[in-house]
């Protein structure tokens, strides 16, 4: 593995082309492009923070297109997650419009779901969420999630967390376009700080949804 120096502009300018061009003719004449400029970087990235956050995978660049209408083969985004738990995390992704970096539950099984229901209608730990998803929140990131329209049943509609207890996924993400500290080493030590922001939203997640 070698050392992270940053990740270069031309991972951006092959998620460009690549929106115009996807198709497996381009994609295998640019093979070595995205070895080089999004894979590489990106494991290096994720191996360096892997000692604060844990170990990362970065997803396949292949679309499952069996049962989607959409038969573009290629993700126009490389997208990689530290996982906590099944479906809990941190996330981060490169696409044509820059550096997204997230974190928290992106899915939830029933019993997870429940879990997580129970812990945000008692006032301890419902509490405790609210102030961390506000404080989030203030530092830029955007709360985001499976959501239902109304309140799930069994609970008041006028509940004090009625809006939490909509949630059937609970993250929250930033979009930083192309800052110029990401082609930089110095990369490694913005991304860590944003992940911890969002520390104690992962960390409040993996304790009170854990199946």
């Amino acid at each position: 593995m070698t050392t992270f120096q940053g990740i270069p502009a031309g991972a951006f300018g092959f998620y460009e082309e690549l929106q115009d061009n996807n198709n497996r003719e381009w994609w295998q004449e640019h093979r070595a492009g995205y070895q080089s400029l999004v894979k590489e970087p990106l494991a290096s990235l994720l191996a360096e923070l892997e000692p604060r956050f844990g170990p990362a995978k970065l997803f396949r660049p292949n679309r499952d297109i069996r049962f989607s209408e959409d038969k573009s083969p290629y993700k126009t985004a490389q997208g990689a997650v530290a996982s906590v738990q099944e479906g809990v995390g941190y996330y981060l992704q490169i696409s044509a419009d820059g550096l997204l970096v997230g974190g928290g539950c992106h899915s939830h099984t029933p019993a997870q779901l429940a879990r997580y229901r129970n812990s945000v209608d008692a006032s301890g730990t419902g509490e405790a969420l609210r102030h961390i998803v506000e404080a989030v929140a203030a530092t830029g990131f955007s709360v985001e999630g499976e959501k239902l329209k109304t309140v799930p049943r069994g609970y008041a509609r006028e509940h004090p967390r009625a809006e939490l207890l909509k949630h059937k996924s609970l993250s929250a993400s930033v979009s930083l376009g192309r800052p110029d500290w990401l082609a930089t080493p110095g990369a490694v030590h913005e991304i860590a700080e944003l992940w911890d922001d969002l520390r104690p939203l992962v960390d409040w997640v993996s304790r009170h949804a854990a199946p």
